[in-house]
């Protein structure tokens, strides 16, 4: 009609037109009308659009259920704005069951699926005018009335805090079901803390208040769940108790708290922290199901009753949420590692570490201004226990992972890897506590060399380790020198104490210095000369003798000389069958000196000679020189009446060459005799020994007859200790610094790595995967190719990282294992259910996902298992208790529930009663009439009813 008078009208009657166009709509005369209108248009939208669409259109999922979500609308009335959420299930198949640990609130209190919820745009999001709420709740009624929709709707009203709500529902043309819930936070009456009284306060909804509910009968359907918690080990009440009988004994009553035995204290991390613990406690949820209660003595009864006699039993491990890898929150290797990344980063704006220190350098105020350096007291303390006198190592590679010695960093338990520990652990581990912390371990190093004190943690004897860092290498040097300082020590005293004590010295070392002449180069072969001497580091001999310092009463006569001049000296034994060529005596191998031990550096610049020097067998010979003329002199000594070639035949028989006819006889690595008739044996020297003017000759013919006991030691302690004490006093900081990020990384792992969690298999592989990931992100601290800022520094952050999520689960595991040392199953199904969880929410940048670390699951305790579980609960002390009111009953081991869930139903058939007085024909179903769930404890009690009545 609007349209016709558009048409027809011209733009002189512009009035006429308007009054054609407008309309009013007289059955939405009111603000009120329109309110409904608007509720009823939005869920009609809803209603077309079902669960997929509303889904594909954005709707949000609730995280505690894994099948609720949620959409919702705002709407205006009166000035005031509402918002109205439509909460669905993706799958509405099936029944609500009772105890569904995915249910919202409000489906649990009232038994409801689907549902709607209109609520004020407030600060409080509730209702505290009543008629507001009614009219409120009206309105949503009647919408959903004319959509023919049986959604339940809610208000909330009340305070805020006690989770009130007002609902209705229509059920068709013939019920309708109503439902409130009220919360009491303090003074519950006695009655209503028992079963008894919840049972008659739910029998008074239905039944006549006149009546006698004791005398009476009446068909309840009942279920329960009761909740048990284990005590916390950091409970303040455990605190209170512990402090309490420390005083009743005669005590004196202290507030530090470390006197009471952690969780963790047999942990291995437990020397350098304490870890709080992250399985808080245990939750055992115990169920009754299926039970027809018809008065309240039974209830009486049900109270009394063990939980042993629920029908199920569910654990739920309650892991700490403050897992979430903030360094803020987080106490552990990890955090200091980042730490020393950090120190790692700053330290290339210094060439030396008192750099770092000193007042007066320039361009370190910034520096000083932000880092504390710890006080003496600090680091004198620390430096106590790390030379502690009589610490014995147990062995460097016991704690250590297989996958260890691929990080380039030092063992566990040696004097490096444990300063590096107790960096971590110094102030906030930045740049200039490290650099404080050095300079004082640095001169402590140097006291235990000049005081020839044994340097702790160490070995002082055996070959260097190459695979170590290039400092521990040093220091096991050191530890060698220090040894040999104190032979030579002991060996003076004993000189002294004799009655020509001071001339013998005098002579010896007189005669040792005048035969110590540098020989030429020779031609000798290149060993390596950080592993212990052998028969076969010469020329594969098999005929050396044992490299070591003859004693005293190695000096014998030779048994074949005639001549008082022929004394052997340092002889270890005959050699086989051998002989010497000119005098027909048996060949005696020597005692030698041990070759020198050298540091890897000390190989690098061995390389670097060879390659300046062009001929790298000539330069290893004159490397090697020492050795041979120390092996010469002994040999010398040990055989008085030896030959250069008999010298030949024992140390290097690759160069002495038999004759044709002896070629075909069996070899016995030696030259051998048979009879006198084949003496001397047929043979010459092979040709490089043969030429003119062959060095190892020349070497032979100055070398001195000598035992190694009497020659100067080819490794001279003195200078070699001088130079590693310049190296450790003059290391550039990021040297330093690069060392020590190996060696830290490498230490903390290998005591995490002695952590008890029960042979996890996950865990396993997860500390498998943590030593080859950091073996490849640390590789390119060993080549020296980092600075500030680089791409390297952000690996070596985002590994600290990695790092600590295998602390977090491991501390876990370690947990969980103690707590169920009784049942490895459960813990290893409590670990699997947490790393499948974990796992996904690992970061591996410098910033980790936390996202929702909420973490919860349900485990149902097997018969076999619930004696196990209730072992855990043990009886808790007077002052842990002396506050709770022990007044609900049904105890576990003393323990009361800390929470009380109960469901009470009746239900009625609606063909032939009050309820339905104008049903159908042929209409005869049973309906839950009455449903009254109650949660609480004996200070709280929460109550939701749900009443349907034919309306």
């Amino acid at each position: 009609m609007a349209s016709t008078s558009r048409n027809e009208s011209d733009g002189d009657n512009e009035p006429q037109e308007e009054e054609f166009e407008r309309f009013d709509d007289f059955t939405l005369a009111s603000s009120w009308e329109r309110f409904i209108s608007d509720i009823e248009a939005v869920c009609r939208q809803w209603m077309a659009d079902g669960p997929k669409n509303l889904l594909k259109k954005g709707a949000v999922h609730l995280g505690p259920s894994m099948n609720l979500y949620k959409v919702k609308s705002e709407l205006k009335h009166a000035l005031k704005s509402y918002c109205m959420e439509y909460h669905f299930e993706s799958n509405s198949d099936g029944k609500i069951a009772d105890w569904d640990w995915s249910l919202h609130d409000l489906q649990l209190c009232f038994g409801v699926k689907d549902f709607l919820v209109i609520a004020p745009q407030s600060a409080s999001g509730v209702i505290l005018d009543a008629p507001e709420s009614s009219k409120l709740l009206s309105a949503v009624a009647i919408a959903l009335s004319n959509c023919s929709s049986m959604w339940p709707a809610f208000v909330p009203v009340h305070d805020p805090s006690k989770k009130s709500y007002i609902g209705i529902q229509s059920m068709g043309t013939i019920f309708t079901r109503r439902f409130e819930a009220d919360h009491i936070s303090s003074q519950v009456p006695v009655k209503l803390m028992h079963l008894e009284g919840l049972f008659e306060l739910f029998v008074s909804k239905f039944a006549y208040s006149t009546l006698d509910f004791s005398a009476h009968f009446f068909q309840v359907h009942f279920t329960m769940k009761l909740t048990y918690k284990t005590i916390s080990h950091d409970d303040d009440d455990a605190t209170r108790g512990v402090d309490a009988e420390f005083v009743e004994s005669g005590g004196s009553p202290k507030g530090d708290t470390h006197t009471r035995a952690q969780w963790d204290d047999d942990c291995p991390w437990s020397e350098w922290y304490s870890a709080e613990d992250p399985v808080r406690g245990i939750e055992l949820v115990t169920i009754w199901t299926g039970k027809m209660v018809e008065s309240s003595s039974e209830m009486a009864e049900l109270e009394n009753a063990s939980p042993h006699e629920a029908e199920k039993w569910i654990l739920c491990p309650n892991i700490s949420s403050t897992i979430d890898g903030s360094r803020a929150n987080t106490v552990g290797f990890a955090s200091q590692l980042s730490l020393l990344v950090d120190a790692l980063n700053m330290s290339f704006e210094a060439q030396f570490m008192e750099d770092f220190v000193s007042v007066e350098k320039p361009g370190m105020d910034n520096l000083k201004s932000s880092m504390v350096v710890p006080p003496p007291s600090v680091v004198d303390r620390l430096l106590k226990e790390l030379f502690q006198d009589g610490f014995k190592l147990s062995g460097f590679r016991k704690a250590e992972h297989k996958n260890s010695r691929f990080i380039k960093g030092a063992p566990l338990e040696s004097l490096f890897a444990q300063y590096c520990l107790s960096s971590l652990w110094l102030g906030n581990c930045n740049i200039r506590a490290i650099a404080s912390f050095w300079i004082e371990f640095v001169r402590e190093v140097r006291w235990c060399w000049e005081e020839s004190q044994t340097l702790p943690r160490m070995p002082g004897s055996g070959s260097i380790d190459l695979s170590t860092c290039l400092i521990n290498q040093k220091l096991q040097m050191l530890a060698i020198c220090i040894e040999k300082k104190q032979q030579l020590n002991e060996e003076y005293h004993d000189c002294i104490g004799s009655e020509d004590g001071h001339s013998a010295v005098m002579e010896n070392d007189q005669v040792a210095d005048d035969s110590w002449k540098t020989p030429d180069p020779g031609e000798y072969s290149d060993e390596k000369c950080d592993s212990p001497p052998t028969p076969t580091n010469f020329h594969n001999s098999a005929t050396s003798g044992p490299r070591y310092g003859t004693k005293a009463g190695d000096v014998t006569p030779s048994s074949d000389s005639k001549s008082s001049d022929y004394i052997r000296r340092g002889s270890a034994g005959v050699v086989g069958p051998m002989m010497l060529l000119k005098s027909h005596q048996s060949m005696h191998a020597p005692f030698t000196q041990e070759a020198p031990l050298m540091t890897e550096d000390m190989h690098e610049e061995r390389l670097q000679a060879v390659d300046a020097f062009g001929d790298s067998f000539s330069f290893s010979a004159q490397l090697e020189k020492e050795i041979l003329f120390s092996d010469m002199s002994a040999f010398k000594a040990a055989n008085p009446e030896a030959v250069f070639e008999d010298f030949i035949r024992w140390h290097s028989p690759g160069d002495w060459e038999t004759d044709d006819t002896l070629k075909s006889e069996p070899s016995s690595g030696f030259a051998s005799v048979s009879s006198k008739d084949d003496w001397p044996p047929r043979g010459r020297l092979s040709q490089r020994m043969s030429e003119r003017g062959n060095l190892w000759r020349k070497i032979w013919n100055d070398a001195p007859s000598l035992p190694a006991s009497e020659q100067k030691p080819l490794l001279d302690p003195h200078r070699e200790a001088e130079k590693i004490l310049h190296y450790l006093e003059t290391i550039r900081p990021h040297q330093l610094l690069e060392q020590m990020v190996c060696t830290s990384f490498r230490a903390a792992a290998d005591t995490l790595n002695q952590t008890s969690f029960g042979g996890l298999k996950q865990m396993q592989t997860k500390i498998d995967q943590l030593y080859l990931t950091m073996a490849s992100m640390l590789r390119p601290l060993q080549a020296n190719r980092l600075s500030a800022g680089s791409e390297g520094i952000e690996d070596l952050r985002r590994i600290s990282v990695v790092f600590g999520h295998v602390e977090k689960l491991l501390t876990i595991a370690a947990s969980l294992h103690r707590k169920f040392l009784q049942a490895p199953s459960m813990s290893e199904a409590i670990f699997t259910s947490y790393y499948d969880f974990y796992s996904k929410r690992m970061g591996t940048g410098s910033v980790e996902e936390n996202g929702d670390m909420e973490f919860s699951m349900k485990r149902q305790v097997r018969n076999h298992e619930r004696q196990i579980v209730s072992s855990m609960f043990t009886p808790p002390t007077v002052n842990q208790s002396w506050r709770k009111v022990l007044s609900m009953g049904n105890l576990l081991n003393g323990h009361e529930p800390i929470v009380r869930e109960i469901i009470f139903s009746k239900r009625d058939r609606v063909s032939g009663n009050h309820y339905a007085s104008h049903t159908p024909r042929g209409y005869n179903k049973e309906i839950e009439t009455y449903r009254m769930y109650i949660s609480g404890t004996s200070n709280d009690l929460r109550v939701a009813l749900s009443v349907a009545s034919c309306d």
